[in-house]
């Protein structure tokens, strides 16, 4: 559980500060999923660890609870080249301020074993400036009450999120790097029915070295998205291996609970 703990955290990485991973196996996102943004977090009044995030509405964003739980302030990019940008990471013209919200029954970690291990991994960040319909186009979508529920297995999903795509081996030691930049891959739901955590979380393959896109560190909170479509069903929690292959989990947001909870914000 401490492996997980680690992981867990590892996924909102300090990412000025050290190299950390997005979308595996990702292509530019070219425009597709305008409204996702890159976060970064305030604890105590100083940059700590950025996120990716999901504009719902001109003022709401979606990411994940342990990328909210303990700060004080975010603020967000929406765009798709971040790298380079001379006020990152701090606040200024071309990002939106705003005040995190972290999802009042979050845990982590919690009972029931790994796919149990971070529950209700979902937080909302309220700007306070609105952005313009014209900058990001139009907004993420929430799902239908239990939509997950009526996937099959093998379902696609696409996903989106800021970061790096790529494995290094330096000094005999693997690691991820890369630019801020908005990366785009796709993957697969492995159905809920086969774990016994499926009212929280949902679980999707990640398999970089067979050629299939998915998520890595650094990119908590980003969206994962019913296949072809704007609709979010879940935000990336965490991952079990520092490869990040095999499987991850993310927090469904389909749950009433969890719907009611954002559709609050709106």
């Amino acid at each position: 559980m401490r492996k997980s703990a680690i992981l867990l955290a590892i996924l909102a990485l300090l990412a000025f500060a050290a190299p950390v991973s997005a979308i595996t196996n990702g292509d530019p996102d070219a425009g597709r999923h305008p409204y996702v943004g890159l976060a970064v977090f305030d604890v105590n009044g100083t940059p700590s660890h950025r996120c990716s995030a999901s504009l719902l509405s001109p003022t709401v964003v979606l990411t994940a609870g342990h990328c909210t739980v303990g700060t004080s302030a975010a603020r967000v990019w929406f765009a798709e080249i971040v790298q380079g940008n001379l006020e990152y990471p701090f606040s200024g013209p071309t990002s939106y301020d705003g005040t995190p919200y972290t999802h009042p029954d979050f845990c982590n970690p919690c009972a029931g074993g790994l796919p149990g291990f971070a529950k209700f991994d979902v937080g909302i960040i309220v700007l306070s400036e609105a952005v313009p319909i014209a900058v990001v186009g139009r907004y993420a979508d929430l799902p239908a009450e239990g939509l997950v529920d009526t996937l099959a297995n093998k379902a696609a999903l696409d996903f989106t999120g800021y970061g790096v795509n790529q494995h290094f081996v330096g000094g005999g030691k693997p690691f991820w790097g890369g630019p801020r930049v908005r990366l785009f891959a796709t993957g697969e739901l492995i159905a809920p029915t086969q774990y016994v955590h499926a009212d929280w979380v949902i679980k999707y393959t990640l398999n970089p070295g067979q050629g299939n896109g998915g998520t890595c560190f650094g990119d908590s909170g980003g969206p994962d998205l019913l296949g072809g479509t704007d609709t979010v069903i879940a935000v990336n929690s965490y991952v079990t291996n520092t490869n990040c292959a095999g499987v991850g989990y993310s927090s469904r947001i389909d749950r009433g609970e969890t719907l009611e909870w954002i559709e609050s914000f709106l």
